[in-house]
Formats: structure tokens, C-alpha cells, sequence
């Protein structure tokens, strides 16, 4: 009985060193704190990145809080060339992009400033699609441009800040995504366009979808949940992405929350505009009634 009583005695104490020892080595691992990243556009003058540090919120006398590396040209044409023409892309690198690493669990969250093509939802879905998962991110440019070539120094930065490179095949299928989704943004609006990919994403995920058949099958009946258009030459390039997406090997549940939390922000967006201009039509209407009944009050007197 005491041998019993002196065993369970050692059981404790050594559970209770363990839990010790755990706790410390986790305290110590959240001390460590990892140092948001800058990625710089490499073509930039002294004055276009003072501009662009600006619009970061990144003060010179904050830059050494900073990790920073450079995006090249060269990088930008390695990602973009197959989806874009040349001389889309240009010859100097401008996109910058701070990333912050999220507490777990808190998404991608994306700002933007002067930046034309891509909207904070696609740069979030390309951004999932890539691997990237609790990330801060703000991309901005010294003037208005595209933004296309900032997804290449949002996955360079992220990947030298958390140590874990973007695979090739992630890196493809997230460029693939974001030109793909401008495009289609060009034809159907840029929200609409946003939310059909992060629809299509969620509902080829959901079902395990790998067949063109099936993909095609699931494009089509998000476009029309969603009231959009589409030529066949758009389904069929939505179909191969969503193909390139399904082979990756990602966090499927991470990428089918994300897919669903912009799907849904963005409905929620289209409530609150359709809302929006209800009220702005009674208010219309309220003021024609109003002007039209003083016009006959006054015909009524003469």
C-alpha cells in the first residue's frame, strides 16, 4: 500500500514537471517574436518608396522594426508571364506589400492603396490558395497600378518570415487565380467576380470535386446562384483553375472557411448596397411627391 501510495506520489510529480516544463517551452516559443515583413518593389526611387512607406504606415524611424526584402522584375515575369502579356507586366518592379503575422485562427486580412486591378478580396483568395494562412497584409503602390505583381512579394515575404517557402504548384495556381479573377472582374464586376471564384472554390472543395465534368457542373450553378454571365471560354478557364486548386496539397479546411468567408462578406456587402438604395429611392421619391405637390399647389392658385 505504501509502495502504491509512493508510486502514484512519483506519477505526480513527474506529470507536474512535465506540465511545468511544457508551459515554460510554450511561454518561451510565444516571447519569440517573429518581425513583419517588407516587401519592396526593387524599381523604386528614393521618393516613390517614401510614398509607398507612407501609405504602409511604416515611418523611416520604424523601418528597422521591419524585415525587408525586394521583389525584382525578373520575379514578377516568373509568375506572371504565363497569364499576362509582357508589357502588361512592364519592366520595373513597384508593388510593396507589408505582411504581419495574425494571431491563429484570424484569417487573412488585406487593405489596398492605388491599386486598380486587384480588389482586397481577390488578393484574400489568391493569398488562401498560395498556403498563406494569418496574415496581415496591406500591398500599396506610389501611384495607381495594377497590383498583380504584389501577390509575388506577398508569398516572397511570407515565405521568408515564416520560414516555409510557397511550393511552386501554390505559387502557380494563386497567380493563376488573382489574373483570372480580374479578368473575369472586367466582364462581370470585380466583386461578383471575387465572390463566383470564392463560391466555386468552397463548392469544389465541399464535394471533393475533381472531374471536369463535375467542376464545370458546380461553375455553372455558382454563376447562376450569383446571377452572372459567363462565355464558355470563362467556364472552361474557371474549370482549370479550380482543377490546379484541387491538386494542392493545402489546408482543405482552411481553404473551404476562407472561400466561405469571402463569399459571404461579399453578399453581405450587396444587402447592405441593395439596402442602401432602397433608401436612397423612397428618399427620391419622397422629395419628387413633395416638389410635384407645390408645383400644383401653385397652378391651383391661379
Amino acid at each position: 500500500m505504501r509502495f502504491k501510495r509512493t508510486f502514484m506520489s512519483v506519477v505526480a510529480g513527474v506529470l507536474a514537471l512535465a506540465a511545468v516544463l511544457v508551459t515554460g517551452t510554450a511561454s518561451q516559443a510565444d516571447s519569440v517574436e517573429v518581425k513583419p515583413y517588407l516587401a519592396f518593389g526593387a524599381d523604386l526611387t528614393s521618393s516613390q518608396k517614401d510614398t509607398v512607406m507612407g501609405l504602409l504606415g511604416v515611418t523611416s524611424a520604424e523601418l528597422a522594426d521591419y524585415e525587408t526584402v525586394e521583389v525584382t522584375n525578373a520575379e514578377e515575369h516568373k509568375y506572371l508571364d504565363t497569364y499576362l502579356d509582357k508589357s502588361v507586366i512592364g519592366t520595373r518592379a513597384l508593388s510593396s506589400v507589408k505582411i504581419e503575422e495574425a494571431d491563429a485562427g484570424a484569417g487573412i486580412t488585406v487593405e489596398t492603396h492605388n491599386i486598380s486591378f486587384c480588389t482586397e478580396e481577390m488578393y484574400t483568395n489568391a493569398l488562401v490558395t498560395a498556403g498563406i494562412s494569418d496574415a496581415v497584409v496591406t500591398v500599396a503602390g506610389p501611384f495607381e497600378i495594377s497590383g498583380t505583381a504584389a501577390l509575388v512579394g506577398a508569398m516572397k515575404a511570407y515565405g521568408t518570415m515564416t520560414g516555409v517557402e510557397i511550393d511552386s504548384e501554390s505559387a502557380d495556381a494563386a497567380t493563376n487565380e488573382l489574373v483570372l479573377t480580374g479578368e473575369l472582374g472586367d466582364s462581370v464586376g470585380k466583386e461578383e467576380a471575387a465572390q463566383l471564384v470564392a463560391l466555386v472554390k468552397n463548392k469544389v472543395l465541399e464535394g471533393d470535386l475533381s472531374s471536369v465534368e463535375d467542376i464545370t457542373e458546380a461553375v455553372e450553378e455558382a454563376a447562376e446562384e450569383l446571377k452572372v454571365s459567363l462565355t464558355e471560354e470563362q467556364k472552361a478557364e474557371l474549370t482549370k483553375l479550380m482543377q490546379k486548386i484541387g491538386s494542392l496539397d493545402l489546408d482543405i479546411d482552411n481553404l473551404k472557411s476562407q472561400a466561405q468567408g469571402i463569399y459571404d462578406k461579399l453578399k453581405d456587402m450587396d444587402i447592405d448596397l441593395s439596402e442602401a438604395k432602397g433608401i436612397l429611392a423612397k428618399i427620391g421619391d419622397f422629395f419628387k411627391n413633395l416638389f410635384e405637390s407645390i408645383i400644383d399647389f401653385f397652378r391651383n392658385l391661379f
